[in-house]
């Protein structure tokens, strides 16, 4: 038998010989001699990629023991999506940013939906390319890129992941004592620590909530006994919550008074797209789908669908609340806290308040069990590559789910819900999603090049491949500079400077790259569509809280040391075989 270095060493010798349809490793460069430095080494490995020939394979991941079950179809991939990104805030945020923009934002949301759309092309594309199995951007990443940049990919994913479970459910127990205290038995009898806020120790630093972790625990139990149950419950809160926005909706148009929408710009146009730097995380849960691959029934047609069908029904939904709230109450007169819930108050629908409360708590809950779901593949399939322990990517033999990956992140956001102040670590959140939603685009620019070997032709000083990479470097730092002069009032040229320059890069994508067409969606525009997801995903990155931007770097550096001393040792891309395969031609009819 081999050990895990002398197999991993064999595949990268080997990894020029194309077999039909399986995903292997290969290195930028040969192994490296016994005498190359540790920094050699660890360049080597983390430039290891994976890479999809044309699939000719037949194995079925459904009938592996290691595998999960295919059992999503459309409509449950579509209510993933919706399910991840409409939460309690379609009955906060649209009222909040009202306050600031007036009317307008329902302009901001469009303009938001816009700049989520065009990435969602980008995960629609990819998430057709690779449809066998989990992993979602950081499959893509590890494809497109490097063994390296896929794991801190992965890092920033999670602890986004992290950190918004754990407030999603603080917010979640709130809101269920909210109903209990409608009771008069329950009234000004529920202590702190068990729903509102959290019993504060330390000056604030714990702020211990009992209710949050038992929560977090029902909703792991349901994930673990299989994807058909958590998929019922759902399907259950997410229409719940359609038909409760629905009945908002139609029962607030009746009471919207025109005279309200003017001015629809009290603020001005600059308001508005501050606006929109923030309802863009309104969207947020879309790549969900993307993760759910490897259990959906019909992965390269559903996929795409599910992706881009979750967006627009959300969008729907945000723009229609957006027009009621501003149309029955003055902007200025929107409260803080629950604006939709006091604007029907104020007009005596207290009993569209309940709902509205209902309505939380079922967007709540769906919000954060699919993101309990995704966190968990996301695990299985780095455990699978070895880049984690291979506890994690054991799958229940019955139950067909990534058992011991879904207890660890149940456990991991039950500590942060029950323990500490999730309000303060809002700050860091976020960063994730912009980076990962950024590598993505970039990904579907760099695998079309990789499909034509006239683009691998070096010129006088760099491949044509390290030059398109360049100019891909080259439109984020303008988008993070046009996002700082925009955020720090700087004089107008800078922000001119910064687009040209991104214009020159994108113009050096055109016409410096061959690209090709790959088989299933096809993302429209490559590379302009792609650059310009990049473009706006790092202005909004340059808007966010300071605090996120160390947590940017300090993160990665731990990421970067916890490859160089377990991952790229442990990196195993045969044990991936079984799982990284082209789906049979006949699942993707």
């Amino acid at each position: 038998m081999f050990t895990r270095r002398e197999r991993k060493s064999t595949f990268v010798r080997s990894s020029e010989m194309e077999e039909g349809g399986e995903i292997k490793s290969h290195s930028a460069y040969p192994p490296s001699s016994g005498s190359s430095s540790w920094l050699s080494i660890f360049w080597s490995s983390a430039l290891r990629t994976k890479t999809l020939a044309s699939s000719s394979l037949h194995t079925n991941i459904r009938t592996s023991t290691e595998g999960l079950v295919r059992r999503l179809g459309l409509f449950d991939l579509i209510l993933i999506g919706v399910g991840a990104s409409i939460g309690a805030g379609i009955f906060v945020v649209t009222g909040t940013v009202a306050r600031d923009t007036g009317p307008g934002v329902t302009i901001s949301f469009i303009l938001a939906g816009v700049a989520c759309v065009l990435n969602a092309l980008c995960y629609a594309e990819l998430a057709s390319r690779f449809p066998a199995v989990v992993g979602g951007a950081y499959l893509y990443s590890y494809t497109a890129f490097n063994e390296l940049t896929a794991f801190l990919v992965f890092a920033q994913l999670m602890l986004d992941y992290h950190i918004g479970a754990a407030s999603i459910a603080r917010s979640l127990a709130s809101y269920l004592v909210t109903i209990l205290e409608l009771f008069p038995f329950f009234k000004e009898n529920v202590p702190s620590w068990i729903g509102h806020g959290g019993e504060e120790f330390l000056g604030g630093t714990l702020s211990i909530n009992i209710l949050a972790p038992i929560l977090l625990a029902l909703l792991t139990i349901i994930l673990c006994r299989g994807v058909g149950e958590s998929s019922a419950l759902n399907l259950f809160m997410t229409t719940t919550k359609i038909i409760i926005v629905l009945i908002v909706i139609a029962v607030g148009a009746f009471e919207v008074d025109v005279s309200n929408w003017s001015p629809f710009a009290p603020n001005g146009f600059k308001a508005i797209v501050t606006g929109t730097t923030v309802v863009f995380f309104a969207y947020v849960g879309f790549d969900a789908v993307a993760n759910s691959a490897e259990e959906s029934q019909r992965p390269q047609r559903d996929l795409p669908i599910g992706i881009l069908g979750s967006l627009l029904i959300c969008a729907a939904l945000y723009i229609g609340v957006c027009l009621v709230i501003t149309g029955m109450v003055p902007y200025t007169f929107l409260a803080e806290d629950a604006p939709l819930a006091e604007a029907f108050s104020s007009k005596g629908l207290k009993y569209v308040s309940v709902l509205i409360s209902i309505g939380a708590v079922a967007g709540l809950t769906t919000t954060l069990l699919v993101g309990l779901y995704v966190q968990s593949r996301l695990y299985l399939g780095l455990g699978r590559d070895g880049l984690l322990p291979s506890i994690f990517a054991e799958v229940h033999p019955t139950r067909r789910t990534p058992v011991h990956s879904q207890i660890w992140v149940g456990v991991v956001a039950g500590i942060l819900a029950g323990l500490f102040n999730v309000r303060v670590l809002s700050h860091i959140l976020s960063v994730g999603s912009l980076t990962g939603y950024s590598v993505v685009s970039a990904c579907v620019v760099t695998l079309r090049w990789k499909d034509k070997s006239a683009s691998q032709v070096s010129t006088r000083w760099t491949s044509s491949w390290q030059e398109g990479v360049i100019c891909l470097v080259t439109v984020a730092c303008c988008g993070f500079g046009a996002g700082l002069s925009y955020r720090y009032n700087a004089s107008f040229i800078f922000l001119v400077a910064a687009i040209l320059i991104a214009v020159l890069a994108v113009l050096g994508l055109c016409y410096r790259q061959v690209y090709a067409h790959p088989p299933g969606f096809s993302c429209p525009g490559v590379p302009i569509v792609p650059t310009i997801c990049i473009f706006f995903n790092i202005f909004l990155f340059a808007q966010l809280h300071h605090e996120a931007w160390v947590r940017f770097v300090v993160l990665s550096i731990i990421s970067i040391c916890i490859y160089a001393f377990y991952g790229q040792y442990h990196a195993d891309p045969l044990s991936s075989d079984l799982a990284y395969h082209g789906v049979p031609s006949e699942e993707a009819r």
